[in-house]
């Protein structure tokens, strides 16, 4: 259920996107829409233990489309400064890989940290569409 309502506001969001005027390259800075907000699927078996100490709120994010990824057709990977820290959770990452897909302009920060023995609660990150 909490899939389909983000996938049908990241939906709209496109949509409306698509309707507006490229604003001017120069000078102006897009206007960023926070389209979903999750914690990192895998941080345990990747980078971000090791990286830890390094990684800070606000860092951006890189998301890498994995359309042959052969445990999930909608994987997208969750990269920092080079490293993999792991996955946008296969609950969430339907609209995302699908924004992906279309070419949108997506941008992902760093949100929380947390020391947490729960590695579902140390890294969340959010996702920006970029207007």
């Amino acid at each position: 259920m909490l899939f389909r309502r983000l996938e049908r506001a990241l939906g709209l969001i496109l949509a409306v996107a698509l309707a507006l005027p490229t604003p001017p390259a120069h000078g102006r800075e897009a206007v960023r829409v926070l389209v979903q907000s999750s914690p990192l699927a895998g941080s345990q078996y990747y980078a971000a233990s090791a990286l830890w100490s390094q990684i800070r709120i606000g860092d951006r994010l890189t998301l890498v489309r994995e359309a042959d990824n052969r445990h999930d057709r909608n994987a997208v990977r969750v990269d920092w400064n080079g490293h993999q820290l792991g996955y946008v959770p296969r609950a969430e990452n339907r609209a995302v890989a699908r924004a992906l897909d279309a070419g949108e302009r997506l941008d992902a920060r760093v949100s929380k940290l947390r020391q947490d023995a729960n590695p579902w609660r140390r890294v969340e990150f959010e996702v920006f569409l970029l207007l």
